[in-house]
């Protein structure tokens, strides 16, 4: 079985100098590899086949058959490292808190393993006889939900 550490030694040393990420490796049992990279700007097809062929080239497969795919993180698919938080940053995302709320905003700040969600809502102000609509700012902890994705919009 060929591990996830070799992959992922391959994928870092094609990494360097480049402005990619990476997102996930997954190597399945029956030496199915998959490979999500990611960028600020979009991931190109030619630089998926291009990380394909670096791997394909340093593993062996006389020694070990395998599947090999390579591909970009979807777009409206949950966040896996805390790159496309920060490359997400002023868009519109669905965060799933650790008690199954859900909460929809702009992704206002990331430090370290802690975002800011801005989340428009209605707040009854003291003295005030009707609610008034405002942006409020949620904090979460990218370890302590169950997910946070971008949110596409077709406006």
């Amino acid at each position: 079985m060929i591990s996830k550490d070799t992959v992922k030694s391959l994928v870092d040393q094609w990494l360097e100098d480049k402005d990619y990420f990476l997102v996930d490796i997954e190597v399945s049992k029956d030496d199915k590899i998959v490979v999500e990279i990611d960028h600020a700007d979009g991931v190109w097809i030619e630089d998926c086949a291009d990380l394909s062929r670096y791997i394909e080239e340093r593993l062996d497969r006389d020694e070990q058959d395998y599947e090999l795919e390579v591909g970009s993180a979807g777009l409206g698919q949950p966040f896996k490292v805390p790159q496309q938080y920060i490359n997400f940053t002023g868009k519109e995302v669905e965060v799933l808190d650790g008690n199954g709320k859900k909460w929809k905003g702009i992704l206002k700040a990331v430090d370290g393993n802690d975002f800011v969600v801005g989340v428009t809502e209605k707040v009854k102000k003291e003295g005030s006889k009707r609610p008034v609509t405002e942006v409020v700012d949620h904090a979460f902890k990218m370890d302590e939900v169950k997910y946070t994705k971008y949110l596409i919009s077709f406006k």
